[in-house]
């Protein structure tokens, strides 16, 4: 990792936030103009995306700037892309695909875990549709009843896909590529079970 990156990556760290909240980095992207202008036009125009807003039972939004300077609350993840001309354009780019689970609640933390910053990843996207991208960062829900279970807790990776697109998943649906370390060609595994005991010290 070089040192701009990391840098980068100690913006915003071990920050709790309730329903609104800034990402650790901002991101140069685009929207698709269907959403922001209710339907009225559908190219894409550029934006800054600086946040993530959560409410029980829906999928993540976006905080974005438009060019105009405008702020644009609560867009979808599935409305963004890193690319001009995405490769799964349009509807066919399903909310499903952008985010496996609705958030459980409205307080949550965000991250970038250092050690994993820029690392190449292999995502299963909707019904295991595998795709590859880049690390970006994690969401971690907080104080609700899912996150207090131990086999029903998770955290969120959000990935910048090659096909220009984001996704956001549970870590069981990553695979993450150190190339110092990992396998060449790993295989995802199946002798991993979620963990169902807390431990304690006393």
């Amino acid at each position: 990792m070089g040192e701009d990156q990391e840098n980068l990556c100690d913006i915003g760290e071990a920050m709790i936030y309730s329903k609104s909240g800034d990402i650790p980095t901002h991101q140069y992207c685009y929207v698709e103009q269907k959403y922001i202008t209710g339907g009225e036009m559908n190219g894409v125009e550029p934006c800054v995306w600086f946040g993530i807003v959560a409410y029980t039972g829906r999928v993540w939004g976006c905080q974005i700037m438009l060019k105009s300077g405008a702020v644009y609350r609560e867009v979808p993840l599935h409305a963004l892309s890193f690319k001009e001309q995405v490769e799964w354009p349009g509807d066919a780019w399903a909310p499903c695909l952008a985010q496996q689970w609705d958030c459980y609640g409205i307080e949550f933390s965000t991250l970038c875990y250092k050690y994993l910053y820029g690392l190449d990843v292999k995502a299963r996207c909707g019904q295991k549709v595998e795709m590859t991208g880049k690390y970006l960062f994690t969401a971690i829900p907080i104080g609700d009843a899912y996150s207090e279970a131990p086999d029903e807790a998770k955290e969120f990776q959000f990935i910048q896909l090659d096909n220009g697109r984001i996704t956001c998943q549970p870590t069981n649906r990553v695979l993450f590529i150190d190339k110092s370390f990992t396998e060449r060609d790993a295989k995802w595994p199946t002798h991993l079970r979620p963990l169902v005991t807390t431990y304690h010290s006393e």
